[in-house]
């Protein structure tokens, strides 16, 4: 069957405010809403129940912020990236702040098979010394194992965590109350390999932190070359 697309556009936007909320799904249909409402003449599947050709990079989770995120639509007809842009930008949801937007070729991989790695700044808000934290990330990085659990299966978390350390202490994300908070933000450079994804959260409770006292932010996405 011939394809009825004739362009392919990425999308890079930050998630932030009440989005942080939103999940996976909600969020697919907010970004097609906004689309909607900029006239993009965005390509749908045939057959009996049409949907967009819009595909997001990595699932972000509940409460989570992010400067990073990506997502591809496929057009009906070709449009410049920078018009598309502009049409874009005040008609997105609020919390959906568009970053930029550049073309891809159509015979690109899909993105989802291309995110290997993702960084987050995690911001640790409960009372804690830099010194305490350093020597939990020390034992964590020396463990040969962590098991966890994940929808019923046991995994090993460790082989996941590629990088782990003290990044400075100013907050990352959003909605700082106190801009010259001595908060501590730790630097995660975790998996994002299909079946081989590492989550801050689960870090966290491994290292002894309480989710709830901290604020996780995606920082960058990572792509393979392949």
């Amino acid at each position: 069957m011939q394809a009825n697309y004739v362009q392919r556009l990425r999308l890079e936007f930050a998630k932030v405010g009440p989005t942080r909320f939103i999940g996976h799904l909600d969020l697919a249909k907010a970004l097609e809403r906004s689309l909607n409402r900029a006239h993009i003449p965005l390509a749908y599947t045939q057959g009996y129940n049409p949907r967009p050709r819009l595909q997001l990079a990595a699932a972000l989770p509940l409460g989570f912020t992010s400067e990073c995120e990506l997502a591809d639509i496929w057009l009906l007809e070709t449009i410049e990236p920078g018009e598309a842009g502009e049409a874009m930008a005040s008609k997105m949801a609020p919390g959906i702040e568009l970053i930029q937007v550049g073309e891809v070729d159509l015979s690109e991989p899909a993105l989802q098979n291309r995110v290997s790695e993702a960084i987050y700044h995690v911001t640790v808000v409960q009372p804690m010394t830099p010194q305490l934290i350093a020597n939990m990330i020390e034992d964590f990085m020396r463990a040969e194992s962590i098991v966890k659990e994940r929808r019923g299966k046991e995994y090993d978390l460790r082989p996941l965590v590629h990088e782990l350390a003290i990044l400075d202490n100013q907050p990352a994300g959003e909605e700082i109350d106190d801009p010259h908070s001595e908060d501590l933000v730790l630097f995660m450079q975790l998996s994002m390999l299909p079946g081989k994804t590492g989550r801050p959260d689960e870090v966290l409770e491994s290292m002894g932190i309480d989710r709830l006292a901290a604020r996780i932010h995606r920082q960058r996405l990572i792509l393979s070359n392949g």
